[in-house]
Formats: structure tokens, C-alpha cells, sequence
């Protein structure tokens, strides 16, 4: 089963992008329905305070992916 492996990030340090370990970039919204669908391994899916799903890691020790690197 796939894993992230790298993130892309924009100006603003939200993830736009991940990149799996069989290579393939996906965009976030991507990377959530794979999440869902449980094709990807090593995420899970969080809902913030405003309600909105976000991928967060099972990596306690980073959950947002912060020392994952990027892509480019």
C-alpha cells in the first residue's frame, strides 16, 4: 500500500500537494478521498474546529506532516 512520502507546500505553508511512494503527486483533496477509500497508508482524516476534514499523519510526533519533505 502507498504512503506519502514528500508535500508541497504553498506561500502560505498549507499543503497543495503529496507526493506517494510509488512516485504519483496527487493534490490534497486526492490524497483525502485515497484516505477514505483507505488506499493510502499512514493517514487519517481530522475535522478542524470550522467542521472542514483535513488529512492529518498517525505520526503523532507529526501530525501535519511539518518534517516531510518537499517535493520541488
Amino acid at each position: 500500500m502507498e504512503y506519502i512520502s514528500k508535500v508541497q507546500r504553498n506561500d502560505e505553508g498549507e499543503i497543495i500537494s503529496f507526493q506517494t511512494s510509488s512516485g504519483r503527486i496527487i493534490s490534497y483533496r486526492k490524497a483525502l478521498l485515497e484516505t477514505k477509500e483507505g488506499l493510502l497508508n499512514g493517514t487519517n482524516i481530522d475535522w478542524n474546529q470550522s467542521g472542514v476534514e483535513t488529512l492529518v499523519n498517525e505520526d503523532e510526533n507529526d501530525r501535519f506532516f511539518t518534517y516531510y519533505p518537499s517535493i520541488f
